[in-house]
């Protein structure tokens, strides 16, 4: 069993910051759950950590250990300086972040996804469920919006995060990357989305509910509005997100079979 002062515990207690993740290039996983979903989806996984009953009750914990990979047995206490989380759930995982250059991601038509200053990291891995779920397979984040592997995205997206392709850059560069792509901006200000047309080749642009699309506004062919019938006054991004994907999946799927 690892001390409490051992280093590499301290490595791995870094994890819960940008920086700590941005120097090493690693984030944390944590629970059987989001673990058997990164395994499942092929992320690999560098250590596991866990407690003595955690690492002998969960097969996935085995499964891990088997294919090779450093297991280290901490104690409970130790577990909870290294969780983000009130009540930690006895495993944890390091894995290497995956970033794709931003043109990457514009290689092949389809649908593409841009999370443009949204800094709740809830809504946005809420937003990489949404587009996993609509079939949409890449994401792009503004360098303003909150961090991809951050611990609360990461928990957010429920393991979709393990399957997209993902890119960290502005809207200028985004734009240069897109040349001849339709960029649409999620705005109160544009047109009813319900029944827009959408070109092979699409870029949706879901932006923060009190700061809009802010830079991105610039870059966007054009703008498109969610229809309310109540008094609401807006729609937080994930829930306006999540309906955007999914009107311009239907539409785009729609157009292929025409």
């Amino acid at each position: 069993m690892l001390g409490a002062h051992n280093p590499r515990l301290e490595r791995v207690r870094a994890l819960r910051t940008k920086k700590g993740r941005r120097e090493q290039g690693r984030f944390a996983i944590e629970g059987a759950t989001l673990l058997h979903e990164a395994v499942r989806s092929g992320t690999p996984i560098e250590e596991l950590y866990g407690t003595p009953e955690a690492l002998q009750s969960n097969e996935i914990a085995r499964r891990v250990e088997s294919g090779g990979v450093p297991v280290y047995s901490v104690d409970e206490r130790t577990m909870r300086r290294l969780s983000d989380l009130d009540t930690p759930p006895g495993l944890l995982a390091v894995a290497p972040v995956s970033l794709r250059d931003v043109s990457d991601l514009f290689s092949s038509a389809g649908l593409v996804l841009a999370i443009a200053g949204v800094s709740d990291p809830g809504n946005a891995g809420t937003l990489l469920r949404a587009a996993e779920a609509f079939g949409v397979s890449r994401v792009v984040f503004d360098r303003s919006a909150v961090e991809p592997h951050a611990p609360k995205v990461v928990r957010g997206a429920m393991g979709a995060l393990f399957r997209l392709a993902l890119a960290v850059a502005s809207a200028q560069e985004t734009s240069e990357a897109a040349k001849g792509w339709e960029i649409t901006g999620l705005d109160s200000g544009g047109g009813p989305i319900e029944g827009l047309a959408w070109a092979p080749r699409s870029l949706l642009v879901v932006g923060q509910e009190r700061h809009g699309l802010g830079d991105w506004k610039s870059v966007a062919s054009r703008l498109a509005a969610i229809s309310m019938k109540g008094n609401a006054e807006s729609l937080n991004a994930a829930v306006a997100g999540g309906i955007a994907l999914y009107e311009a999946a239907k539409r785009m799927d729609a157009g292929a079979k025409s």
